[in-house]
């Protein structure tokens, strides 16, 4: 996946877990859980909802490198 795939698949499923919010304003380096008012258990929806959709492993060690948008791009880029 291009970054900017990987970019629109995580902004598509945030827009699941957060209907609300105003992703277009989404800064690559804001913190998802503060902008985006989601708690730990949308998070966790979240990293699971990436693997499911791109298959990558994504150990619990890992799941601060989730926590913004450019992490996340980066992270599975690197896979």
């Amino acid at each position: 996946m291009t970054q900017d795939e990987i970019r629109k698949l995580a902004l598509d499923i945030l827009g699941g877990i957060a209907p609300e919010a105003d992703l277009t304003a989404l800064a690559e380096d804001d913190e998802l859980r503060e902008v985006l008012d989601i708690d730990s258990m949308d998070l966790l929806n979240f990293i699971v909802a990436l693997h499911e959709a791109t298959a990558v492993a994504i150990p619990e060690t890992n799941y601060k490198k989730l926590s913004t948008l450019g992490g996340i791009v980066g992270y599975l880029a690197e896979t």
